[in-house]
């Protein structure tokens, strides 16, 4: 078994797919909501809307370590698989010999 298909590796496909849209509503949620409480006190939608993409930012920082830390893992391990098969496909049209390593 390979270091990419362990148990203890990030999500990968479905999951990873997942962790994106999950992290994306969450952000999303978020932003509605500021602008909502803003509007509520007075501020114009406009302003509102801005001053909430704003403050977004830095509150999903600290609202939202470990979804985005989830999705950066996932993130990260679907980048090392995609250059491993590309460093592979290059290899091979190369016509280099690649060494079995357990992958299929």
């Amino acid at each position: 078994m390979s270091q990419l298909d362990s148990d203890s590796d990030p999500p990968a496909g479905s999951a990873l797919i997942r962790d994106v849209a999950l992290y994306s509503v969450a952000r999303l949620a978020m932003i509605g909501l500021l602008t909502a409480l803003l509007v509520l006190a007075g501020v114009p939608l406009l302003v509102a809307l801005l001053l909430a993409l704003v403050v977004a930012l830095p509150l999903s920082l600290v609202l939202l370590p470990g979804l985005r830390a989830r999705m950066n893992a996932g993130l990260s391990a679907a980048g090392a698989r995609r250059r491993y098969e590309r460093e592979r496909l290059r290899a091979q049209l190369r016509g280099e010999q690649q060494p079995e390593d357990g992958r299929g």
